[in-house]
């Protein structure tokens, strides 16, 4: 086989390849950011939900589901989250996704969580609500405070 003409095959046989992994690698993309869409807490200091298994998996046998908050720096910010039917974990991600607290069971001995934090840096934060383990779904209540100080 002439070298001039297999040279040339590879360089039309790699083009395409190189072009579909990047449409494919677009469609990922796009199909993942439909998938996971935080909700936003606007004007929102309290509410009632339902953790369920359509949630994000944990990957430990139970189920999270991310809520966003905007915080400026020097908030401080205390966290409460209940519920009847799971034991609770609340996290709260910082803008680059690393975990910057997280509790399991509250100071009052019980499977709630509560958490206070203050912020070092102005951005979107996440805050995760999941089950430990394999406690399941089911109905929680959610509080984020963002606490002023005495006067």
């Amino acid at each position: 086989m002439n070298k001039g003409f297999a040279a040339g095959l590879r360089k039309v046989i790699i083009v395409p390849a190189t072009l579909l992994a990047i449409s494919i690698n677009t469609r990922a993309a796009v199909a993942q950011n439909k998938l996971y869409s935080p909700i936003p807490l606007i004007n929102t200091t309290e509410l009632s939900d339902t953790l369920s298994d359509k949630d994000i998996p944990t990957g430990q046998g139970g189920f999270a589901r991310d809520y966003t908050v905007k915080l400026e720096k020097g908030d401080n910010l205390a966290v409460d989250l209940s519920s009847e039917s799971f034991d609770s974990i609340i996290t709260l991600l910082a803008p680059d996704g690393s975990t910057l607290a997280e509790n399991d069971d509250g100071p009052d001995g019980s499977s709630n969580s509560l958490l206070f934090t203050r912020i070092n840096e102005t951005g979107t934060y996440i805050v995760r609500v999941r089950s430990f383990g394999e406690t399941g779904v089911g109905i929680f209540k959610l509080k984020v405070t963002k606490l002023q100080p005495i006067k």
